[in-house]
């Protein structure tokens, strides 16, 4: 699964990496340890247009009587997210790319205990991590916006660690996968593999992390 991230760039650097606009209407402080239910930044299509704009983590069906059934949908599996009664939906039209400098997983260890591992691009840049997004109404009848990051096996970097790891999307994919009108889903699905060998490095990091109160930039820097 992908349960923790790091957005720490402002909203026009990722808008620039991703070419596209900023549309917002809050501005998101920097998180080095984003955790569900809070508000990320995304990239989506709109009126033919990439537009950047926040949405909360957890994806809420549009037919879902409560928001707390997002909690449960912060990841989507590559596998059946074109299926699944709770994405199929936003699968078809609904699909965005979400900015993040970096990702966190926890590796079991024989002794005991869980070491988080700090995963990003070899190169520095933000990733582009899969997503879908959905409009939900609340019953005051105003309008949420959400997310889910959608997950796949891991490549040889992540397997060690975990068995699960988000789709990186490689900036080849990103109009096919954000057009709105590509209704080929069988063609979408086959996007979603894992990360290719070096587009990924790794170091573990302290379990600072493991406490989502603990935001800061010391959360990602590597264990000593």
């Amino acid at each position: 699964m992908c349960g923790r991230f790091v957005q720490a760039q402002s909203a026009q650097s990722y808008a620039e990496h991703f070419s596209s606009m900023v549309s917002l209407d809050e501005t998101l402080k920097p998180s080095w340890n984003v955790a569900p239910t809070d508000r990320v930044y995304s990239v989506a299509e709109h009126d033919g247009e990439r537009r950047l704009g926040s949405f909360r983590w957890g994806l809420i069906p549009w037919f879902a009587k409560d928001a707390k059934v997002g909690s449960r949908h912060i990841n989507a599996r590559a596998e059946t997210a074109a299926t699944s009664a709770a994405f199929k939906d936003s699968f078809a039209r609904n699909r965005c790319l979400i900015p993040a400098d970096g990702f966190y997983e926890w590796e079991k260890r024989e002794s005991g205990g869980k070491l988080p591992h700090f995963l990003h691009h070899a190169d520095g840049a933000p990733l582009a991590l899969a997503g879908l997004w959905g409009s939900w109404k609340n019953p005051e009848g105003e309008r949420v916006t959400t997310c889910t990051i959608i997950t796949t096996r891991p490549n040889d970097l992540v397997s060690p660690i975990h068995d699960r790891m988000p789709v990186i999307l490689p900036k080849e994919t990103w109009n096919r996968w954000l057009d709105r009108e590509n209704s080929d889903i069988a063609a979408l699905t086959a996007l979603l593999q894992p990360a290719a060998d070096g587009t990924l490095t790794e170091y573990p990091v302290s379990t600072l992390v493991n406490d989502v109160k603990n935001n800061y930039a010391e959360c990602a820097a590597p264990l000593r």
